[in-house]
């Protein structure tokens, strides 16, 4: 089993997500964030599940998706690190990752 760390641009980028959802329902916000937590555990005991990034094309960085979520996140000795969480109609969430 490995650990997850969720990097500050990840966590950052959940509250946004959080802010910009609950304009329209507190409730919808709620469930969707805890439905990314929850496809996030899988990644303990299944790191490899995520596809590659496309668009950078290095093993160690992958990605899961929750709904039109990219869930993007780095596997590396034992560890992963959700790096960033952003609509996948942005590709603009990707400009962080290194």
């Amino acid at each position: 089993m490995v650990s997850i760390i969720w990097m500050p641009q990840a966590i950052k980028d959940l509250a946004t997500l959080s802010n910009y959802i609950e304009l329209d329902s507190g409730y919808f916000a709620k469930i969707t964030i805890q439905k990314i937590f929850s496809a996030v555990q899988h990644l303990k005991n299944f790191p490899h599940i995520g596809r590659i990034v496309p668009e950078i094309n290095d093993p160690n960085i992958r990605e899961i998706l929750y709904r039109s979520y990219r869930i993007v996140y780095r596997f590396k000795d034992d560890e992963v690190s959700i790096l960033t969480v952003f609509h996948s109609s942005f590709q603009s969430g990707l400009k962080h990752i290194k």
